[in-house]
């Protein structure tokens, strides 16, 4: 006959730390395809601003290195192997700076690009953009100027 009053054998706690694992392997992998999106949206918008000036290109492709460093290691050497950004990727982490011509480049296609969009697309009730856009152009100019200045 069982004794109700009797203390219950106690039970095996391996149920309890398989469903803790499966939390953590389920966050994992949430956090993973969190930073792998967050690291390709930072490679497009990065793309994006090799042709509009506004767009920090620099900063959203080291965004995007660091993401896919703490996610997938296949997508950052495929950064850090690309073609098109390695070199660039490199340099730059290296401090090795940028050819005079580029810089020259750069501020150029940015204040020409900045100038059409505040007079011709940004209507003049619309003056504080006219503002942030100026401000973004020192910014991104003040930036530009600082990286050291390699020899070609």
């Amino acid at each position: 006959m069982l004794d109700r009053d009797a203390p219950s054998p106690a039970k095996p706690q391996a149920p309890a730390l398989l469903a803790d694992d499966k939390r953590s392997a389920e966050t994992g992998r949430l956090q993973r395809g969190l930073l792998v999106a967050a690291g390709v949206l930072c490679v497009g918008l990065g793309v994006v601003g090799v042709v509009v000036p506004v767009l920090p290109t620099t900063p959203l492709l080291l965004l995007a290195a660091a993401c896919f460093l703490r996610s997938s290691n296949r997508l950052h050497r495929w950064l850090l192997g690309n073609r098109v950004f390695s070199e660039y990727l490199r340099r730059y982490q290296s401090g090795e700076g940028l050819p005079l011509s580029s810089k020259l480049t750069t501020l150029v296609l940015l204040w020409s690009t900045l100038a059409v969009s505040a007079f011709a697309a940004v209507p003049v009730r619309l003056w504080w953009v006219r503002l942030v856009l100026l401000a973004v152009g020192v910014g991104v100019t003040v930036h530009i100027l600082r990286i050291k200045t390699r020899k070609t």
